[in-house]
């Protein structure tokens, strides 16, 4: 059977990000901010399944599922519609995504299901994008989701959107804590601007301390080091994320953030054990939507193999 068979199907695994540095410059006459973006992907996933179709359609399952969009302001449509679009084609497909990367928590999963949307597509149609052609597509469609198309770590500037590589030399341990409700990722940005009105904003940069650590693989180094210059405007929009933070550094997280926009919160630890002590304090609280260990770095989207047909 041909990659382009009406009975295929192409399903792209696509994991959830941490931002274990954000720092965020001042605004910029387009409504953006520049930003220092240092992106880990975890061993949280997404997974889009493409089907042929009469239209687009979009359908979604897991945990999350009532919270995600099923028309074309879904993030998924609005790729697959981009790519069509770009090679001259209908978006007639079914994308089916099975959801375990928390929604609106911070960690990318709108963005991680638009890059998996492109591959998925790409593969199913036939298109032959290249990979540069799809890393275009995908700054087109928002700023965290080319890196979630390509995984691994990377140092994003520009609005996010322009990635270096990085080098990571060992495999860190992390447990995230969803919070009930989720937090607006525009209204964050936007209390970010109330919280330093009148300040002065440095131009964003990568701690050179942080991308040793992570060249390393030293958790004890990376911890010293996490930053998030969002924290205290999603702390001022959701204020009992502090006391999240504060249990799981009581429990022996070596460090806890808000990650990203929030209201997810990342806590590093040592070791699977201690992940284990740090999720059964943060489960005790009743405060958690739900409580999750997971590693990283672990590589972006991902065509899975086909199941074997007879």
């Amino acid at each position: 059977m041909t990659a382009t068979s009406p009975r295929t199907a192409v399903t792209v695994r696509v994991p959830a990000k941490v931002n274990v540095q954000l720092a965020v410059g001042e605004v910029r006459p387009d409504g953006f901010h520049d930003l220092a973006n240092v992106f880990l992907a975890v061993g949280l996933y997404d997974e889009v399944t493409a089907t042929p179709a009469d239209a687009l359609r979009v359908t979604c399952e897991g945990p999350d599922a009532a919270q995600v969009p099923l028309d074309r302001t879904n993030l998924a449509a609005r790729a697959a519609e981009l790519l069509a679009a770009r090679h001259g084609r209908e978006p007639a497909v079914h994308l089916h995504i099975a959801k375990d990367i928390p929604v609106a928590g911070g960690m990318a999963g709108g963005s991680a299901d638009a890059a998996a949307a492109l591959v998925a597509c790409d593969t199913l149609w036939g298109t032959g994008a290249s990979r540069a052609e799809l890393l275009a597509l995908c700054a087109e469609l928002g700023s965290d989701v080319p890196f979630s198309l390509l995984g691994g770590a990377a140092l994003g500037t520009g609005r996010g959107e322009r990635l270096r590589h990085l080098e990571v030399g060992g495999t860190f341990t992390w447990v995230f804590a969803a919070a009930d409700g989720g937090l607006s990722t525009p209204a964050v940005y936007r209390e970010f601007d109330r919280l330093t009105a009148g300040t002065d904003i440095p131009l964003p940069h990568a701690v050179p301390e942080l991308l040793d650590a992570l060249y390393t693989g030293d958790a004890v180094a990376l911890a010293a080091h996490l930053e998030n210059d969002l924290q205290p405007a999603a702390l001022s929009l959701m204020p009992s994320l502090a006391d999240t933070l504060a249990v799981g550094r009581e429990a022996g997280a070596l460090a806890a953030l808000v990650s990203g926009s929030g209201p997810t919160t990342a806590f590093l630890v040592k070791d699977e054990e201690s992940a284990g002590v740090v999720t059964e304090a943060l489960r005790a609280t009743g405060r958690c939507r739900t409580v999750r260990t997971a590693t990283s770095p672990v590589p972006g989207a991902t065509v899975l193999p086909r199941p074997a047909e007879s």
